[in-house]
């Protein structure tokens, strides 16, 4: 099969190859590929309608429903380009990223999790689509429902190289950059991982990974619409209703974080489900241990089980294959895909290079020189190693980031946030070992001499101003934070430190609700 250069030709494809097989399969809500195609069409109308089209951006922010495949897909055939927004984000990281993208049109979840994303939003752009998730709410002036839109529409005209979407991803400036990419680039790194995950229609793909992430949008949806597996949404990963969803929608395929395996296996209803279904598991974002792996093979059911390595700025760089042994599975992250070119550069960090690197940062020409050198390297920031057949192992990161729950967080960007509080002096955040969520963070406070600051106090400023994820699990107050000659902080030495005794420590509690780890 020829590989479509532009989302728009690809889901013509697939409405066109098997027009009656199954594209979304979300609760009652079952749409073929034809009228998947046909509410894409409709959507694109409507925006088209609008004067949003080519060069226009549009963002989502919603959870993983039949609505976001709609919108998406939508936005993407009008010729616009797709800005995917974390539900998960505060009102404050929500407002940055939509001003930046400079947007055209916005949609959102109505309430989710008890939660009015829009109405927490002070500034919106001129065009704003509500999606309705948990309940009917009141009407908004200027805000059309998802029921009243419609519209016809007629060709695509979009090109391979236009920019299809842009997803902001935290640096360790602790300020989000926009990676952009093109339809081509999209589609390939999709092609590239249904290839190696052997997707096909007779698939049913269970996608946990959140849409506004790339394992979830571009591994997910788009990888979908080009094998024609179909696509079943999760709003929000809970292990019981992912087991009751893997037997009654007789799941084969579900990629995830490997958080979200062993919830799966210690929850205590598995026993009693059908998970026969299951083929194929891929995972990464974390160590992934193999007697993890093992018992995904033996008390799960899956046939494989694969590892994957990728970033915002790549999607999927490398990827393991159905014949590497659980040694290889578990400790390395495949070989190069998609055409990835993969080197170790100075101090061992992973670069990689081809024809799916990133565009660049959006209005950012310094941060994109920094991170794609001349040669057209991408310096990944993370360090590993590579075996003599070309397997690629993650060893460390050059950059602070930690995985919670397979949730990247950047220290720097919570650190820039407990700057703001009036009563911190100075702060680090480190990444430390967790048995559920692979890593959560700790932060050292230095607070201002008498301010009587508390970690309670700590705790709810970041959950005020950051999305959970990236909200310390643990805090530490210290007269100062250990730093090196030239003055950076050296948070090895905070890893290394044991907390003291209850003193001048507090812990955040149980976990906040998690909305879905990824992969």
């Amino acid at each position: 099969m020829t590989l479509p250069l532009t989302v728009p030709a690809a889901l013509d494809a697939a409405a066109e190859r098997d027009p009656t097989g199954e594209a979304v399969a979300d609760g009652d809500v079952r749409l073929t590929w034809a009228a998947l195609r046909s509410r894409v069409r409709a959507f694109a109308g409507f925006l088209s309608s609008h004067g949003v089209g080519t060069g226009a951006r549009v963002a989502v922010c919603s959870p993983n429903t039949w609505h976001w495949v709609v919108a998406g897909l939508g936005i993407l055939y009008a010729g616009a380009t797709l800005v995917p927004v974390s539900t998960r984000f505060t009102a404050r990281e929500t407002l940055d990223v939509l001003s930046r993208a400079r947007l055209s049109g916005l949609v959102i979840t109505g309430r989710f999790l008890g939660t009015s994303r829009l109405a927490a939003l002070d500034s919106l752009p001129p065009l704003v689509v509500r999606v309705p998730v948990e309940a009917a709410e009141p009407p908004v002036p200027g805000v059309v429902e998802w029921s009243d839109v419609d519209g016809t529409f007629g060709s695509a005209a979009v090109t391979p190289d236009d920019v299809s979407d842009i997803l902001f991803t935290s640096g360790t400036t602790g300020r989000s950059k926009g990676a952009m990419s093109a339809h081509r680039q999209a589609l390939g790194v999709a092609a590239a991982w249904a290839s190696c995950a052997g997707l096909s229609p007779g698939d049913r793909y269970l996608v946990v990974n959140p849409f506004f992430h790339s394992f979830g949008y571009k591994a997910g949806i788009l990888a979908c619409v080009l094998t024609g597996a179909t696509i079943v949404p999760q709003r929000v990963f809970d292990a019981s209703s992912t087991l009751r969803l893997i037997e009654q929608e007789r799941i084969t395929v579900l990629p995830a974080a490997p958080t979200v395996y062993r919830m799966l296996l210690d929850a205590p209803d598995r026993s009693r489900r059908d998970l026969s279904s299951l083929r194929l598991a891929v995972t990464g974002a974390a160590s992934v241990p193999a007697p993890l792996v093992a018992r995904m093979h033996s008390d799960l059911g899956f046939d494989t089980v694969l590892t994957a390595y990728g970033l915002t700025e790549a999607v999927v760089a490398t990827m393991s294959s159905p014949t590497d042994s659980l040694d290889v599975v578990s400790h390395f992250s495949g070989r190069p895909t998609a055409g990835f070119e993969i080197r170790l550069g100075d101090h061992d960090e992973i670069l990689l290079r081809g024809p799916n690197v990133m565009l660049g940062y959006l209005d950012d020409p310094a941060a994109t020189a920094a991170a794609i050198d001349p040669a057209g390297w991408l310096h990944t920031g993370d360090v590993g190693s590579l075996s003599a057949d070309g397997h690629l192992r993650i060893t460390d990161r050059l950059k602070d980031i930690y995985v919670s729950g397979g949730f990247n967080v950047y220290p720097a960007e919570v650190e820039q946030v407990l700057a703001t509080h009036p009563a911190i002096a100075d702060s680090a955040v480190v990444g430390l070992p967790d048995t559920r969520l692979g890593e959560v963070g700790r932060a050292y406070i230095v607070p201002h001499p008498g301010a009587g600051l508390t970690a309670e106090a700590v705790l709810a400023y970041c959950k005020e101003n950051l999305a959970n994820y990236k909200v310390p699990r643990s805090v530490e107050f210290v007269p100062a934070l250990p730093r090196n000659p030239s003055g950076k902080v050296l948070k090895r030495l905070l890893r290394e430190t044991p907390m003291p005794d209850p003193v001048d420590k507090a812990t955040a509690g149980p976990s906040p609700p998690q909305e879905r780890p990824h992969a």
